[in-house]
């Protein structure tokens, strides 16, 4: 060919028109036919093809599972011209159970696991339809759904499928397209057709209205979910992010230390890297306190153990897990799909709409097609009758007539039969004359002509379809509906967990070596003075019950420890536990360092600027903090005293103006005086004396004067007595008092002190862990030289630990 004209036949393009014209072809390839799903029915095209190659070659749920690899070469050969391994990785995730809320391929073998172990090959493993799936397919053979040739033009393929479920909500969906990405969560079935039966019920029905019913995503890995907020972004606006923290609990080992064992983790995480992560961050010592983890997960579920320090507080370590690796993890929500072929952004209601939309259209077709069906053999079954009608004569036509052809222009001509009517009457059986079979047709006759006003009906009435729709919808939940396993917490939202509990009082036991208890009161019921006691805890030999406080479930609990710090947590928070369980490592509740002890519990609700706190020392030493100052305690404590070397807290009380305070100490000399005579003073300051102690003497309580009460004293061998406080003087704050009780070998140093009226119950605990719950009315009132008389029968090695005093109101 001559060079000129190879040259006249060269196009000049604009390359930057080019390259703009095949990306933007190539982008919409990718977001249309490969990466986006379909509003309607929630797949991408390889998966609608792979649902659609298992129904095509009868590969249902209850056939038996075939060779995988057949499967794949079926889905490539004839709809999907694509790579085997992108097929086949497709049809692993539609098996996984920890991917798919509702698995769509019922897989037999080795199809990976959450830590990341991809499936055995597609020549080990079997595949078949799950039962749900078969659900995605109902009445696709009625022209419910438009189809389209396949690649090559040689069978024709579904463009979308009728989808029964709600596919796109129940299993979500992911992917990554050219310019732009989805990310659909998995939701509860249950919740999902409860959402959708209300938008038929109510079209112009509000998305917080909606969101009552579909209350958040629901994970195959169910996990917790940290707040509403991130929800409510997505439903109104399509977008969203949530964070998901791994499920735990802490579990007590031998030798006092605490073990955190993750039960759950979050959607999509991968175990075995999680696990290598807290290695390694135990390794770079950014996380100390950790002696082991291991992954103790099995077939019934994870299970990842990490032991920490017996001085560790696990709380403190959970947190930094959660900061530092995927125990806490987001999930960034983006609701988009394709709507007429179109990628589109939209919010839950949109979604819905847009479901119920392909639904109808889906009925609709079918009841046309069932209608065209039913007319069809109305047809047939007319003329069979008016054919039983001229028998005779329709015998002999054919008897003469020389071949069908000849029989049915006959037919037709003599009766006006249609060319339908005339070959099905050619068709019948010699027994299809009988009397009977009459008989038949006359009913079938009767049920076509009632099935076709019912179509008809339906398709005039769009109450009928929504009514078809709903009982669809509950049918689909009462077959595969199940309970939700991703837990909401609403803790950063405006819900107040308050709100949810009925108000009661309670009993809070604290040990000796740091554990905490809740009970109802009427655990305990009210003995005689003498009385053994019950067990109140199965103590063992180095604890004992310190310290019980009688309160309302709804009040905080401040913690005072020796070293003078004060901590916070609610009293419901605490968990509840029966009178022989020893309750929960404090650590659980509350930071304490290692060589941190609680020392004085006191209940506070309401924080306000006209009620003090009274604080005693062991030492004699007497601050007041007004309680407002304790209002927002963080969670690693606040500094309530500064403390002497060697010195504790031994008492804290909430006083008011004008109010008078007693002390009593252990060599049995007490004190009166005004709370006047201590100035209000700041968290960090240390206080003034309140007592002139002897030597070897020490405070052992504080408490309220209250008029026409009594002053109650528990040495630590059981005895005790009431004093009336008349027999006290007033005297100035820093003297040494006056003698309260008769202190010798007998009854013991004096280790309780309470201000006590009629009415009032007690109740004593011992360091073996006995308790016993008295009436007031029932211990002696004695004079102020006198020891007292026998409370509680100990054991041999037992002491009298703490007492608690309470009203309880009785019916008459």
């Amino acid at each position: 060919m001559p060079q000129e004209s190879l040259f006249e036949r060269v196009i000049p393009v604009d390359i930057e028109k080019e390259v703009k014209k095949s990306f933007l072809e190539y982008s919409m390839s990718v977001i249309v036919s490969r990466a986006i799903p379909d509003f309607r029915d929630g797949l991408k095209p390889v998966h609608r093809r792979i649902l659609y190659a298992l129904y095509d070659q009868g590969m249902t749920h209850d056939k038996p599972h075939k060779k995988s690899a057949h499967i794949v070469g079926e889905v490539m050969g004839k709809y999907h011209p694509h790579g085997d391994a992108a097929i086949y990785e497709t049809m692993v995730k539609m098996a996984q159970d920890f991917v798919m809320r509702y698995p769509l391929i019922d897989g037999h073998g080795n199809f990976g696991s959450l830590d990341g172990d991809s499936a055995a090959a597609m020549r080990y493993t079997e595949s078949r339809m799950s039962r749900i799936a078969l659900e995605m397919l109902k009445d696709i053979e009625k022209d419910t759904v438009d189809f389209r040739p396949n690649y090559d033009d040689s069978r024709m393929e579904p463009q979308v499928l009728p989808a029964r479920i709600p596919n796109l909500l129940i299993n979500g969906s992911s992917g990554i397209a050219v310019g732009m990405a989805t990310n659909i969560p998995p939701h509860n079935l249950t919740e999902v057709v409860e959402g959708i039966k209300l938008v038929i019920d109510n079209p112009e029905v509000s998305i917080e209205e909606i969101m009552k019913k579909i209350k958040g995503p629901d994970f195959p890995t169910a996990g917790i979910i940290m707040g509403d907020k991130g929800i409510k972004d997505a439903y109104r606006t399509g977008r969203g992010t949530i964070k998901i923290r791994a499920r735990y609990t802490i579990e007590e080992k031998k030798g006092g230390k605490n073990a955190i064992v993750i039960t759950e983790i979050p959607y999509q995480v991968n175990k075995a890297r999680l696990v290598e992560k807290i290695a390694e961050l135990v390794r770079d010592k950014k996380i100390d306190g950790i002696t082991d983890l291991r992954d103790e997960s099995n077939r019934q579920g994870i299970r990842i153990v990490i032991e920490v320090k017996k001085d560790a507080n696990p709380n403190v370590i959970i947190n930094k897990l959660f900061k530092h690796t995927q125990l806490e993890d987001s999930f960034g929500i983006i609701m988009l799909g394709l709507k007429n072929g179109e990628p589109k952004i939209l919010n839950l209601k949109q979604i819905i709409e847009y479901y119920l939309e392909h639904r109808r259209e889906v009925i609709e077709r079918r009841t046309r097609f069932d209608l065209k069906k039913a007319e069809e053999r109305l047809h047939i079954v007319e003329g069979l009758l008016k054919a039983l009608d001229y028998l005779d004569q329709i015998i002999e036509i054919i008897r003469k007539s020389r071949d069908r052809e000849e029989a049915r222009d006959n037919l037709i001509s003599e009766f006006g039969f249609t060319e339908v009517q005339a070959n099905a009457i050619l068709d019948m059986r010699l027994v299809q004359l009988t009397n009977l079979e009459r008989g038949k047709l006359n009913e079938e006759y009767d049920e076509l002509k009632a099935k076709i006003a019912d179509y008809k009906d339906i398709l005039s009435r769009p109450e009928r379809v929504n009514a078809i729709i709903k009982e669809d919808l509950d049918d689909i939940k009462e077959k595969y509906g199940d309970a939700r396993r991703t837990e909401i917490c609403y803790q950063t939202s405006d819900y107040k967990v308050e709100d949810l509990i009925e108000d009661s009082e309670i009993v809070i036991t604290l040990s000796n070596r740091g554990y905490i208890k809740r009970q109802p009161l009427d655990t305990y019921k009210a003995q005689k003075r003498g009385g053994k006691g019950i067990t109140a805890a199965a103590a063992r030999s180095e604890d004992f019950a310190s310290q019980v406080i009688v309160t309302s479930i709804l009040n905080d609990i401040l913690f005072f420890t020796n070293q003078g710090r004060v901590f916070s947590c609610k009293a419901y928070q605490i968990q509840e536990a029966s009178r022989q369980a020893k309750g929960m490592p404090l650590i659980n509740y509350i930071d304490i360092k290692g060589d941190e002890k609680v020392t004085t519990i006191v209940a506070a609700r309401d924080m306000n600027d006209k009620t003090y706190l009274l604080m005693v020392t062991r030492q004699g030493i007497i601050k007041k903090l007004p309680l407002s100052a304790l209002a927002n305690i963080r969670r690693n404590g606040l500094i309530a005293i500064n403390l002497h070397d060697g010195d504790q807290l031994v008492g804290v009380v909430r006083v008011k103006e004008g109010e008078k305070i007693m002390l009593a100490t252990a060599q049995g000399m007490s004190i009166i005086f005004s709370e006047k005579q201590v100035r209000p003073m700041g968290r960090t300051a240390a206080g003034v004396k309140a007592i002139s102690l002897a030597e070897g003497d020490y405070v052992v309580g504080i408490d309220k004067y209250r008029e026409n009460a009594y002053a109650l004293l528990v040495t630590e061998k059981g005895y005790g007595k009431r004093t009336e406080l008349a027999q006290f003087r007033m005297q100035n704050r820093g003297g040494k008092g006056i003698k309260s009780i008769d202190i010798n070998d007998k009854n013991g140093r004096v280790v309780a002190f309470k201000i006590v009226s009629a009415g009032e119950e007690l109740m004593i605990l011992t360091e073996e862990g006995h308790i016993i719950r008295l009436e007031t009315e029932d211990i002696s009132v004695q004079k102020r030289y006198s020891r007292g008389v026998l409370l509680m029968r100990l054991n041999e090695n037992d002491r009298v630990a703490s007492l608690a005093r309470f009203r309880v109101e009785r019916e008459e």
